[in-house]
């Protein structure tokens, strides 16, 4: 994918911002490097609290990622200042972003547009859940491109969240209506989502509160996708066909990008983007080392993603789970994954694990999904972790936690086939069970099997010139982002 051709003309100049949270920055980065890759000069603009996170993380604190034509920029949340090193609240986060940001946004444009230092700005790629950038877009007279970063499915599901309200389906009477089997109700009028249940719709729906802010601010949200120049999905074609197919009667411009992760690793790294990092926790690389001991596929790896926590009694039934399973274990545990509370096991759990079981409390995930040691993911069904586990042949255990992470446990389990629907409360018998079922049992064989067909097609859709997300990125690159741009 070559360069674009700049000859005496400034380069592009591509804004980058995403929701401030760790599953909606790493997508963003992997496609801002990739741009840049392209012939972009890109702003990345981060919140003030994670841009301290991410240079504690990556140990440069003292001067910052450095790089002349990748830059960063940050702006205020809006939120109390906090020196944790943690996930904020979401809700609280998402009303702060919609109130808050916008000027501080417009302010950075602004010192940009008289920076003479940088190119003028050609584009703005903003989180979809973001949409604040749109009015800036507009006063600059450029392209704004929405990216979500969960799938089609998810997509589909939120742009269905109106109509659920307008037809009674939430918010729901009562808290009974949790737990008294309504939410087994099908909802058969979502098109490409054949047999989807309330239960697997994004979880913002559980609520009674018609004034819930998750349920408004998504159901907003999502419906300014229509004002976008265009939408940005990290998945491929083959991967999601029916609900593309779908999605694009309803949003005409999509491209379909995916995977990006696989997407990065074809970059040609000699301006030094590898220092280019987006993990807000600092890696821990020693996880790799200890995975070459392993055999092949003998490995479930556990980690339930950046926001999910539990209760610690959850904690200890997922421990005995993997420690009565006798399988091989790497677990990774943040240091904010028991709400209230750090997480603590017993001494018990690690004498019966030693020399089988690693925990760790961060770890590069696509370089251990893709090693030939892991058999099986326990993941809380995050998109890209999900993503991830798909394009390395990796089938999974389902434990959604919230928002359309419940919409990929379906989407994963009942339309490809390769991971295993699993309740709220699960309990160590049930999670040895499970393991057991996945790395050695024959259902977790015919999963594999299928998730590795699923592998070849994510690397298909990425070759170039033929694949389905090369030929999308190439065209969203020069009929929409270069649209405001002279050659």
């Amino acid at each position: 994918m070559g360069s674009i051709a700049r000859e005496s003309n400034p380069p592009p100049h591509a804004i980058c911002i995403p929701f401030p949270a760790q599953g909606h920055i790493n997508p963003m980065t992997k496609l801002a490097k990739f741009l840049h890759y392209k012939g972009f000069h890109i702003t990345f603009v981060h919140t003030e609290f994670n841009y301290r996170r991410l240079l504690k993380a990556t140990g440069l604190e003292s001067s910052g990622p450095s790089h002349p034509s990748f830059r960063f920029e940050t702006i205020p949340d809006g939120l109390p200042p906090s020196d944790a090193d943690a996930t904020q609240d979401v809700p609280s986060l998402c009303d702060s972003t919609t109130k808050n940001c916008l000027a501080p946004f417009r302010e950075v444009v602004a010192r940009l547009k008289q920076n003479s230092d940088v190119p003028p700005i050609t584009c703005i790629i903003s989180d979809g859940i973001m949409s604040f950038t749109l009015e800036v877009a507009r006063e600059l007279g450029i392209p704004d491109v929405f990216f979500w970063t969960n799938g089609a499915a998810g997509v589909m599901a939120y742009l269905h969240y109106r109509k659920l309200v307008e037809k009674g389906y939430t918010p729901l009477k009562d808290l009974s209506y949790v737990t008294n089997g309504y939410l087994d109700t099908v909802i058969d009028w979502i098109p490409g989502m054949a047999g989807i249940r309330l239960k697997d719709l994004p979880s913002f729906i559980r609520t009674t509160d018609p004034n819930d802010i998750m349920l408004n601010f998504a159901m907003n949200q999502v419906e300014k996708v229509h004002e976008a120049s265009a939408l940005i999905l990290n998945t491929f074609d083959a991967l999601e066909s029916e609900i593309l197919k779908q999605l694009s009667y309803m949003v005409p411009s999509i491209y379909t990008i995916g995977p990006l992760h696989l997407l990065e690793s074809q970059i040609q790294d000699n301006n030094g983007l590898k220092n280019i990092k987006s993990n807000l926790w600092k890696e821990e690389f020693e996880c790799m080392k200890w995975l070459d001991t392993k055999e092949p596929n003998s490995v479930i790896y556990v980690n339930f993603g950046s926001v999910t926590v539990m209760s610690p009694e959850q904690l200890r039934e997922f421990a005995w789970g993997l420690a009565n399973s006798k399988r091989n274990f790497l677990w990774i545990i943040r240091p904010d994954l028991v709400m209230g509370e750090s997480a603590v096991l017993d001494f018990e759990f690690f004498d019966e694990t030693k020399n089988r079981g690693l925990l760790a409390s961060w770890c590069p995930q696509g370089d251990v999904l893709s090693h030939k040691s892991i058999g099986g993911f326990l993941t809380h069904c995050g998109w890209n972790s999900m993503f991830e586990s798909i394009c390395s042949g990796v089938p999974m255990i389902c434990w959604p936690f919230f928002a359309e992470q419940q919409t990929n446990c379906w989407f994963c389990s009942k339309k490809l086939g390769i991971g295993i629907e699993t309740n709220s409360n699960l309990e160590k018998d049930e999670v040895e069970k499970l393991v057991n079922e996945l790395i050695v049992g024959e259902k977790g064989k015919k999963m594999r099997e299928k998730a590795e067909e699923l592998k070849k097609l994510a690397e298909e859709a990425i070759t170039e010139p033929s694949g389905s997300s090369y030929s999308n990125l190439e065209k969203l690159i020069n009929n929409v982002l270069l649209s405001n741009y002279a050659n």
